[in-house]
């Protein structure tokens, strides 16, 4: 296993001047400082992490990450990148379902790679098992060289990155022709019964969670805000598109609280 700092490869020159602000939240702030917050509130959360998982969704999460692994299909040799992966999540399943594979974690979080790492050690990954690489980069500018992966993965991640734009760009440049990308993010409820409680339940039940548990109820009112402010389903399924990833489709899952989002670089 191998564990390093970001180091881009993607062509700086041609990206297009950064938008002034972007959403933290509710908010908005300056482009230039979301990383930054970003890096603050998973280095807060990172060793309750999983744990918050487990509680907020009554284990819920677990169902969603075996339909991603589902649709995934890995197998002896092949390449997964498995970006905002840090505590090793999708990584551990991807060894569960296909040994011999290779898995590539990118977080923008030191401190949830640490935890993943450890916890890989504890597992005996690296040792006989799946090849496991450990960064440290940012989803917009990924420590890859073009076209050197078959998947793509990212679960919980892409709302929390500044451009969704340029994270989806990356996810083509990394890929191989054939490659598969896909994304598991919360998403917009398509029914409105379960809509309504499932907003009470963000409001009044996360935070406390968050506090109570990780100690920091702040990231946990992020993470509400920021699900709200995500992309509905077909929004995001025509970025996948205009970013040239091929028939992109989307899954909801339990109503829409989640959903898998499903291209290919052709």
């Amino acid at each position: 296993m191998v564990v390093r700092g970001a180091r881009g490869y993607g062509p700086a020159t041609m990206r297009k001047p950064a938008e002034m602000t972007a959403p933290f939240g509710a908010r908005d702030v300056p482009a230039a400082e979301k990383a930054g917050l970003v890096r603050g509130v998973f280095g807060s959360v990172a060793r309750r992490y999983d744990l918050m998982n487990d509680l907020m969704s009554g284990g819920v999460h677990r169902l969603w990450k075996a339909a991603l692994i589902d649709r995934l299909r890995p197998h002896a040799g092949t390449h997964v990148l498995d970006v905002a992966g840090g505590t090793g999540d999708v990584a551990f399943r991807v060894a569960d379902a296909a040994p011999g594979a290779r898995v590539t974690v990118v977080d923008l979080s030191r401190e949830m790679v640490g935890v993943g790492r450890d916890r890989a050690i504890d597992r005996g990954l690296g040792d006989g098992g799946i090849d496991v690489d450990w960064l440290v980069g940012d989803a917009e500018a990924l420590p890859l060289k073009d076209r050197t992966v078959d998947a793509y993965t990212i679960a919980f991640g892409l709302r929390n990155v500044t451009h969704i734009e340029r994270a989806l760009g990356e996810a083509r440049r990394v890929l191989r022709p054939g490659g598969h990308f896909l994304c598991l993010e919360f998403s917009h409820v398509a029914v409105p019964m379960l809509g309504a409680l499932y907003d009470r339940y963000s409001d009044a039940i996360l935070p406390r969670l968050g506090q109570i548990v990780a100690r920091d109820r702040d990231a946990y009112v992020y993470l509400v805000e920021s699900i709200r402010r995500f992309p509905p389903q077909e929004t995001l399924r025509a970025m996948v598109a205009d970013a040239g990833l091929a028939r992109a489709d989307v899954q909801n899952l339990s109503g829409g609280i989640a959903a898998i989002h499903s291209a290919w670089r052709l």
